[in-house]
């Protein structure tokens, strides 16, 4: 039985190729340098998670 070649995935942060396997370390990152890049950004506020907007306090408490 012959074996599937790895799945290549883009590093998120320089699109370099990444094989995804367990041999590679930082995936799907393709080093420890473009890992901290990502880390960095989330620490810095640069991505956002996408979420419903809150519901009004004010509206709520009319309808009671």
């Amino acid at each position: 039985m012959s074996q599937k070649p790895p799945r290549i995935v883009k590093c998120p942060t320089c699109t370099k190729p990444v094989p995804w396997t367990p041999d590679s370390r930082y995936r799907p990152f393709c080093s420890e340098r473009c890992r901290q890049i990502d880390l960095g950004a989330w620490a810095a506020e640069r991505y956002r998670v996408a979420a419903d907007a809150p519901p009004d306090a004010d509206r709520d408490s009319q309808h009671n």
